[in-house]
């Protein structure tokens, strides 16, 4: 098995730098091991936390790879000027290692061209091959 290489961001962090999903760990300590491969996710919350990561180190292979095939873009077009800066992980519903199917509300911090803005989602993630995989955004409401 070859290991694969991810592009990182542009001035992103060292990998034994915080890791950038929020939890008190290095990255490679926490969302690296995924990203990597070693480990998988063991619940619809850390792999949210783990994509989120993917998205500020500009890992496209972790985000596809963790991806539901039934919604997965063919790739992963990141916007330059954005930068992902913190996560509030605010609701998870289901999603434990015994459930198919779970929910994670959540609050990405951002910065773009310099100013900072916020979105939250609703995701909805989905056991597919017995691992985690994002499946959609649910509508607010």
């Amino acid at each position: 098995m070859s290991r694969r290489r991810v592009k990182p961001a542009p001035d992103a962090p060292s990998p034994t730098a915080s890791c950038p999903c929020g939890l008190p760990a290095a990255y490679t300590e926490c969302c690296g091991r995924l990203h990597l491969g070693p480990a998988t996710a063991g619940t619809a919350e850390q792999l949210m936390r783990s994509r989120f990561s993917a998205f500020a180190r500009h890992d496209e292979a972790y985000l596809l790879r963790t991806w539901h095939p039934d919604t997965r873009p063919r790739e992963v077009d990141f916007d330059p000027e954005l930068r992902w800066v913190r996560l509030e992980v605010l609701d998870t519903s289901d999603g434990g290692p015994f459930h198919a199917e779970g929910t994670v509300t959540f609050r990405a911090h951002y910065t773009e061209h310099g100013r900072p803005g916020a979105m939250e989602e609703h995701s909805h993630f989905v056991r597919h091959g017995g691992a985690w995989v994002y499946r959609e955004a649910i509508p607010a409401g």
